[in-house]
């Protein structure tokens, strides 16, 4: 996103600037396995990064570039003689090689609420779910939450309880099923919450459904990566 404003606004990416160091960060960090390659933090991904053009007297013109609106004073680079540097912050979206994933907390909502016969609140939130494990604006022809889709207007129009569609009917094997899946993050448990709350008839979302199997697994891979966080601390003191 940074390269993005700096090669909007000056034409090009500026060596030793924001954008550059960012890159290179971002590249440490996925080598590491901290974060995944699509994987943004919440402060950018929510509020975004910007880069702005201030012309001063002499010919002198300053680059102000921010991350979700905040300037450090090393974020204020010359144009052409002078480099810069920043670093963005935020929990990382979860590894790419750990974690609870979107799939298998799906997975754990069979465990959970498997008997629940499937409603729009319901398919609301395994699509929230797909949406976020896949990286995709639509939802998988034949995926899990066309399955939920279909479900919920089925049972709609059943009036048998033992005839309607289960959640363990549409999301057994639901990791498999995902043509991508990645770790559960805060954002992502917060995301399907409020698809579930949204198609709820009382605005609330099942004690035992998606989005709490969802921020389960969210909850569970920040206590990991705090723990992660809290070893390397210790090593480095």
């Amino acid at each position: 996103m940074m390269q993005t404003a700096e090669n909007t606004l000056t034409g090009h990416t500026q060596k030793g600037g924001a954008a550059a160091v960012m890159q290179s960060a971002a590249a440490k960090n996925e080598r590491a396995g901290f974060v995944c390659h699509g994987d943004a933090s919440e402060v950018a991904d929510d509020l975004g990064v910007s880069a702005t053009e201030t012309d001063f007297p002499a010919g002198r013109t300053v680059i102000t570039e921010s991350v979700g609106g905040q300037v450090s004073p090393n974020n204020v680079v010359g144009k052409f003689d002078q480099g810069g540097s920043a670093a963005a912050t935020g929990v990382p979206g979860g590894g790419c090689g750990g974690g609870v994933t979107i799939g298998e907390a799906l997975e754990a909502a069979v465990l959970t609420a498997g008997k629940k016969p499937v409603e729009r609140s319901d398919a609301a939130a395994i699509q929230a779910a797909e949406v976020r494990a896949t990286s995709r604006t639509t939802i998988v022809p034949g995926g899990i939450a066309a399955a939920a889709q279909s479900a919920a207007t089925f049972n709609a129009r059943t009036t048998k309880d033992e005839e309607k569609t289960t959640l363990a009917d549409v999301l057994s094997n639901a990791k498999a099923k995902l043509p991508a899946d990645r770790p559960a993050t805060r954002k992502d448990a917060e995301g399907v919450a409020g698809a579930e709350m949204r198609n709820d008839p009382f605005l609330t979302t099942h004690p035992t459904g998606v989005a709490a199997s969802v921020a389960a697994a969210a909850r569970l891979n920040q206590q990991a990566l705090n723990n992660n966080n809290n070893n390397i601390d210790d090593i480095v003191q």
